[in-house]
């Protein structure tokens, strides 16, 4: 039974191997091979169509044949999903047929195929960038464009990936603070929370993040050296008196005022050290003028 088997099996493959499509692969007609190409691109056999295009390109470069093979070609790999591929092949027909009625339309599929390809927002979003610039790219370059719309909603969605990316960074130093070296984080906090706020004016995220700056900044001063606490103190206030300015109605209202007070009073208590070791270190050097002199005398 296990060798009928075999031998079917056998029997099949020898006639997969006579198919039509065997045939053309191994033809050297470059035509039969274009046309090939052309048939099964039109059936949606685009495995297929890739073997017979990139047997016959380097043949038919330069002829007219060769533009509507090019954007072919490439549409098949972006038919196949295979996308970093699909947005090269769109951006060399672009930048090869740049006259072509079809050149606006590879063009915004080369920025389509890397938008494809983009990752989640908490991967790395280095292609996310090319994306992006492949975007720009199409906007700039045909304005009046169909396909105008549909570019921007893709710019929108991948800067909102920067965003939550930013975001999710903001969140992991504000968890790492409470860890074992928390002055470096809580200064990592306050530089990524300004800076996101810059780069992200409009993001739903900044109240929350201005609350946690005045909450860090206040944590930083209350653990710094003696000579930086005064400047650390009154960031952490001033940072308190932008939220107020940004966010009067606020639900964290009442925190950032109990952060506010503890800083005040923080604040005072350091003054009125600060000003003990003034006095201390001023009478401490009158001793040793009046000393010095006394000795002086006595000499």
């Amino acid at each position: 039974m296990q060798s009928k088997s075999l031998l079917f099996l056998s029997i099949l493959i020898v006639l997969a191997s006579c198919g039509p499509f065997a045939k053309l692969e191994k033809s050297t007609n470059w035509e039969e091979l274009y046309n090939g190409a052309n048939k099964y691109y039109q059936e949606g056999e685009y495995g297929k169509a890739i073997i017979l295009y990139e047997k016959v390109l380097p043949v038919i470069k330069g002829s007219e044949k060769a533009e509507m093979a090019e954007y072919n070609y490439a549409n098949c790999h972006f038919k196949t999903k295979r996308y970093i591929e699909a947005a090269g092949y769109f951006n060399t027909f672009y930048r090869t047929f740049n006259r072509s009625p079809l050149a606006e339309e590879a063009l915004f599929m080369h920025a389509y195929s890397l938008y494809l390809d983009a990752p989640d927002y908490n991967l790395d979003q280095q292609s996310s960038q090319e994306a992006v610039a492949a975007i720009q790219q199409f906007v700039t370059r045909f304005p009046a464009s169909a396909s105008y719309e549909r570019a921007m909603e893709m710019l929108s969605d991948l800067e909102s990936r920067f965003e939550e990316k930013a975001y999710s960074e903001s969140q992991m130093y504000y968890r790492l603070k409470d860890g074992l070296f928390p002055g470096d984080f809580y200064r990592a906090c306050i530089i990524n929370f300004q800076n996101f706020a810059k780069d992200y004016p409009e993001s739903k995220h900044n109240e929350e993040l201005a609350y946690k700056l005045v909450e860090v900044g206040f944590g930083y001063a209350r653990n710094s050296a003696f000579d930086k606490k005064e400047e650390r103190l009154n960031d952490a206030i001033r940072f308190a008196s932008n939220f107020y300015r940004k966010y009067p109605s606020s639900g964290y209202m009442a925190e950032v005022q109990e952060f506010e007070k503890e800083t005040k009073e923080e604040l005072d208590a350091h003054l009125k050290l600060k000003k003990q070791y003034a006095d201390e270190a001023a009478a401490a050097e009158a001793k040793v003028v009046s000393e010095s002199k006394i000795n002086e005398k006595d000499n």
